[in-house]
């Protein structure tokens, strides 16, 4: 396997772009990163996507893509594992640049979620749970996600307000971040009193839908270290999965493929959790950052909520966690959030992060989810100059 960096990064704010189409917001982003990198045409391309069909009758995105970004004749693929499907594109950028098919591929992820009704977005993302047992029933992913904090609190002995920090936290790190969705700060008071969505889920447990896309140019250390590009190094990368249906796993309140795909991920990196000096995680919900934690090795079983109570997750913190707003106030346009995820974190090891930038990181983690924990993946990304 090859040395593998990231060169070039671009992204749209997250918005209600009513007047650009999805296919456009997937060039602006591309464009941004060959521009970043200083390269003219990549070899691959591949983009990430959950909801096209659905929400926007468009499916075959890479050859779509790849031809309105004037790069017709490239090798270009759709990538999907639901809202995990950024990360899953970078994933295969990398592998075809560490294997050797390409010297130099573009990750793009991109969604439009906010064209149709509220009622349309939550019917295509259910399609990411088990249809037949799940779906079927009317279980909607904040559903889901309410049962599992439902279990959490009474299982460890959490109230609801005890959440608070990780929704304080990441629209604090987003109301300076220009790309941002939901840049105002919210208090505690306004957490607690939030109103219900699906009990004990409030309006500030969740992410909020958007649209917007990233993008990432992958090259070979070799190239990258010879165009004297600034060169994040992606030290590790792994993928796992679980069953799609919550109730069909051994233990619902652990994400064992965020457990396997992280420990993987570091193993490749030669690090260990504790050495991790920031990371982005999934958290669409703030049940599921608490539950990242722990699986990470971040926190034990039951105290993922402790570590964020605490302070430890804020930019000052022990770990630091979505430092330019995560997905609950960046926004989560789903398919490209883990590509904004890689995104940021490169900007924060570049140094580039602006006010929200962290003194001194040098290893950062990003973690994707599709679906409630079915399918994980993980990058370690490393500053080498």
């Amino acid at each position: 396997m090859r040395d593998v960096a990231i060169i070039g990064i671009g992204q749209t704010p997250v918005s209600e772009h009513w007047d650009i189409s999805l296919c456009d917001l997937a060039v602006q982003a591309v464009k941004a990163a060959l521009l970043d990198a200083g390269i003219e045409r990549p070899e691959m391309l591949f983009v990430g996507n959950m909801l096209s069909a659905a929400l926007s009758r468009q499916q075959n995105l890479g050859a779509l893509v790849a031809d309105h970004a004037g790069l017709r004749g490239i090798e270009a693929y759709k990538v999907e594992t639901a809202c995990g499907s950024g990360a899953a594109a970078v994933r295969m950028a990398y592998m075809a640049v560490a294997g050797g098919a390409c010297d130099v591929a573009v990750a793009c992820g991109v969604e439009k979620m906010t064209d149709g009704t509220p009622e349309e977005a939550t019917a295509a993302l259910a399609e990411a749970a088990d249809a037949l047992y799940e779906a079927t029933h009317g279980l909607s992913f904040v559903a889901i996600n309410a049962l599992l904090m439902q279990r959490y609190m009474f299982e460890y002995g959490y109230r609801h307000e005890d959440f608070g920090p990780f929704s304080i936290n990441a629209h604090e790190n987003a109301s300076t971040n220009p790309n941002a969705m939901f840049r105002r700060p919210i208090t505690r008071e306004q957490f607690v009193r939030s109103r219900p969505i699906a009990d004990p889920i409030t309006l500030l447990d969740s992410s909020g839908i958007g649209d917007g896309s990233a993008a990432v140019v992958i090259a070979t250390g070799e190239l990258a270290t010879r165009l004297g590009r600034p060169v994040v190094r992606i030290a590790g990368s792994a993928g796992a999965t679980d069953s799609v249906a919550v109730h069909d796993r051994r233990e619902p309140l652990f994400f064992s493929a965020a457990h396997t795909s992280s420990q993987r991920a570091l193993a490749q990196a030669g690090v260990t959790a504790a050495d991790i000096d920031f990371a982005e995680l999934h958290d669409a919900f703030s049940i599921t950052a608490a539950l990242s934690l722990e699986a990470c090795g971040f926190a034990p079983r039951g105290k993922g909520v402790a570590l964020a109570l605490g302070g430890e997750i804020s930019r000052q913190g022990r770990l630091p966690i979505s430092t330019l707003g995560g997905l609950k106030a960046r926004g989560h346009p789903v398919g490209a959030s883990g590509v904004y995820q890689v995104v940021e974190a490169v900007q924060q090891l570049r140094g580039q992060a602006g006010s929200n930038q962290l003194p001194g990181c040098r290893l950062g983690m990003t973690q994707s989810i599709g679906g409630s924990g079915a399918n994980i993946i993980t990058h370690i990304l490393e500053r080498i100059s």
